[in-house]
């Protein structure tokens, strides 16, 4: 729905277009590669997909039973990841939002995810401090990377996926860092 006022004679004009999103609080947004499609988390427990140039929703990723804190566009833009302070990451197609996988085994809340450049494997950040690294067509968990003091908020892969980028908050005075990782060995 769209409502136009016109002002004076060639004036300026007011338009107003309601947007209906998420019940609550937006906690995460990323854009696909091409530009083309825009994710959202939110503590009403879902992701939205939309489509950046109309605003349109296209869909909605309904499976977290606690507030999604963090989502991400796998490289090719066909996957969806999202982790959540259910303490889960899941994994979703985008065209038909089928729930993929989810991966487990976190003991904290996720507030951080990210895709390896060739969409292998799927990070993710937590309140237990440490680093996970999952084989993203198993869901076999590969790595824990156990060297922060507090929650990790964000984790990013570099360009060629050789090393891990991870930051954590500062809580009490605690931590306050950024720490480059080898993914393979883990140092």
């Amino acid at each position: 729905m769209r409502i136009e006022l016109m002002g004076a004679q060639d004036g300026p004009k007011l338009e107003i277009v309601p947007t209906l999103g998420h019940s609550t609080v937006v906690s995460a947004v990323a854009f696909s590669p091409d530009g083309g499609r825009v994710l959202s988390g939110s503590h009403d427990n879902t992701v939205k997909l939309w489509d950046a140039a109309t605003g349109a929703l296209i869909r909605t990723f309904a499976g977290h039973s606690r507030e999604v804190y963090s989502v991400a566009f796998s490289p090719d833009g066909a996957r969806v990841l999202s982790g959540s302070h259910d303490s889960t990451v899941k994994l979703w197609d985008a065209a038909t939002v089928a729930l993929i996988r989810t991966f487990e085994g976190r003991a904290g809340f996720v507030y951080s995810v990210a895709f390896s450049p060739g969409s292998g494997r799927v990070l993710s950040g937590s309140t237990d401090s440490t680093i996970k690294l999952w084989d993203a067509a198993t869901g076999v968990l590969i790595r824990i990377f156990d060297g922060h003091s507090n929650r990790v908020t964000a984790v990013a892969f570099s360009p060629d996926g050789a090393r891990i980028l991870s930051g954590s908050a500062d809580i009490f005075g605690m931590d306050k860092t950024v720490k480059l990782w080898n993914a393979v060995t883990g140092r």
